[in-house]
């Protein structure tokens, strides 16, 4: 692959849990960052407005596919899925099949 993919994406959070959301977010586990990091994600963010997450990372790998296997196989990624999964909605109509985080089509990048 050359250069970096950029992603974006997007998700409700529950109002009830927002606050739960965001506290798991001020300490992720280290072994969440390791395997993001191990399978070529960076420069990765989750921005909040009221009760919408917005995501933003970029790619630097080969296989976007094959490594978001390796993350969702990795037992500690997975745990951390079980407390943050419950604090999502989905609030956009389904274009990733299954996928609680919507992608977003990119619209401009400035360069």
């Amino acid at each position: 692959m050359s250069g970096v993919e950029r992603h974006a994406l997007v998700v409700g959070v529950r109002p009830e849990l927002r606050e739960e959301y965001l506290a798991l977010h001020r300490a992720v586990w280290p072994q969440v960052e390791q395997t993001l990091r191990e399978c070529h994600f960076t420069n990765y963010s989750i921005f909040v407005v009221e009760n919408t997450l917005f995501a933003y990372y970029e790619y630097t790998g080969d296989d976007h596919a094959a490594d978001l296997v390796r993350i969702g196989e990795d037992p500690v990624t997975r745990e951390w899925w079980t407390k943050t999964d419950p604090c999502q909605v989905r609030i956009v109509p389904e274009t990733d099949p299954g996928a609680l985080w919507q992608p977003l089509e990119e619209a401009w990048h400035l360069a």
